[in-house]
């Protein structure tokens, strides 16, 4: 979840808003670099700060406005509590009629979101405080009965070769180590928190409370008809993907195969100017079972975004609480108008403004530990008698449903490849969240 706003593309964005519109566009060659301040927001994860450096190598123009190859590092911490050091690349050319990706991240997370499973069939209580046992809370204390503590290493390299026209077979392997744990923050230690109730009563297990490790091999077909990566204005992106994660590091019990599907498709409406786009996404599983610390995680050969979890979040359905809607199958939906203001071009470089109202939806399709879910309360009473039925923090006896946000989104494209993000949402159910969410991120979503 990358967030940038470096004051020269501030200027080139106010500079477009007053800018003739510009239909010859500089083809670039050779080494682009741009080393670049990480300053941003992000309503679940607070104030970013950083600093981090974009590689473009073009060649010698015949290919743009795709690039050969892409690559980026990145170092910067958020005011919530959360750092991130990540290294990627994105090499188009190197394989003959295919590419080569790699990403190395590191994220370490102090206050992760954790909301339970199935959806909303987990009650929502904002600023629930629960105190422990024993313990008297401060006036005044602010809840984090959502939160949990969570560090991930990711490392992740997929390669594409072309069979046949624009069908390609992929292949990946993922490796990720997860610590998981409670909040471990000055203020919150008296707090007994969700985390902490789905351990007490088993929706959590001993074998996965604290994380562990996880292999992934992938495997896939792609059929790819867009005119561009990056910022696409007509064609098809389809993405079929069979992942196999076998528990031979932890030997813990939680192999798991599962399958995921990934469709999106441009429409231009006018020209390259208007493009109505949309994106469906099935993921399952198909055998075996997931650890609960893996649910959230969005299977995909080739990132687009930082973090790659849902539903909620930037990543799959914007607007409603990250990692809100979770279990062993899930599926959203994505729709919106992309429209280009202005063309212009600044500081030799092709730059084009766009608005991208959208309305997103998404839903569990295959619950996950739902029957312990139903059943967690029970043994809840029998430990705490003086609680009361409004309080159950396990199941709300509710049936998943969809989960519907609507929002816009401002964009800022150089050169067709660099895009600055800012996007704003609401999530139409208050179960869902009950404010405006907002991200300053690179990417369109898809």
């Amino acid at each position: 979840m990358k967030r940038i706003l470096s004051p020269v593309l501030l200027c080139a964005a106010t500079f477009g808003l007053f800018a003739q519109d510009s239909k010859e566009e500089i083809v670039k060659t050779g080494w682009n670099f741009g080393p670049l301040p990480v300053v941003g927001w992000d309503s679940d994860l607070g104030f970013q700060y950083g600093a981090c450096v974009d590689i473009f190598n073009y060649g010698d123009g015949t290919n743009y406005p795709s690039y050969n190859y892409k690559m980026n590092v990145e170092a910067s911490t958020y005011t919530g509590g959360s750092s991130l050091l990540r290294c990627y690349g994105d090499f188009k050319t190197l394989i003959p009629d295919g590419k080569l990706f790699f990403d190395c991240t590191y994220f370490n997370a102090k206050k992760f979101d954790f909301y339970g499973f199935n959806g909303y069939a987990s009650p929502y209580m904002p600023g629930h405080l629960y105190p422990v046992p024993g313990e008297v809370l401060e006036d005044g204390a602010t809840s984090a009965f959502y939160w949990m503590r969570r560090n991930q290493f990711r490392l992740v390299t997929s390669v594409q070769r072309r069979i046949t026209g624009n069908l390609h077979w992929a292949a990946g392997l993922g490796y990720y180590n997860i610590q998981t744990g409670k909040v471990k923050i000055n203020g919150y230690e008296n707090q007994v928190t969700l985390y902490d109730l789905y351990r007490r009563f088993g929706l959590i297990r001993d074998n996965e409370a604290n994380g562990g490790n996880v292999l992934q091999f992938k495997a896939g077909l792609i059929y790819d008809t867009r005119d561009h990566d990056s910022d696409p204005t007509r064609g098809l992106n389809i993405e079929a993907t069979l992942v196999g994660a076998p528990d031979i590091i932890d030997r813990a019990g939680y192999s798991n195969l599962g399958f995921t599907f990934v469709g999106s498709h441009y429409v231009p409406v006018y020209k390259d100017r208007l493009t109505f786009a949309y994106r469906l996404g099935v993921q399952a599983k198909l055998a075996g079972e997931i650890p609960y610390y893996f649910i959230n995680n969005l299977n995909t050969l080739f990132f687009r975004k930082v973090y790659t979890e849902g539903l909620g979040g930037n990543a799959s359905v914007r607007g409603i609480n990250r990692n809100g809607v979770v279990g062993n199958g899930m599926a959203w939906l994505n729709t919106e108008f992309r429209w280009r203001i202005v063309n212009f071009r600044f500081i030799n470089q092709n730059f084009h403004i766009a608005l991208n109202p959208f309305f997103d939806m998404g839903q569990v399709i295959q619950p996950y530990r739902l029957e312990e879910q139903k059943a967690a309360y029970t043994k809840y009473l029998e430990k705490y008698p003086e609680a009361t039925p409004d309080k159950n923090p396990f199941y709300a006896d509710k049936k998943e449903s969809v989960h519907m946000t609507a929002g816009c989104g401002l964009k800022i494209v150089m050169n067709r490849n660099f895009v600055i993000s800012v996007e704003m949402a609401r999530a139409l159910d208050n179960r869902d969240g009950q404010k405006l969410w907002n991200n300053i991120g690179f990417n369109y979503l898809f």
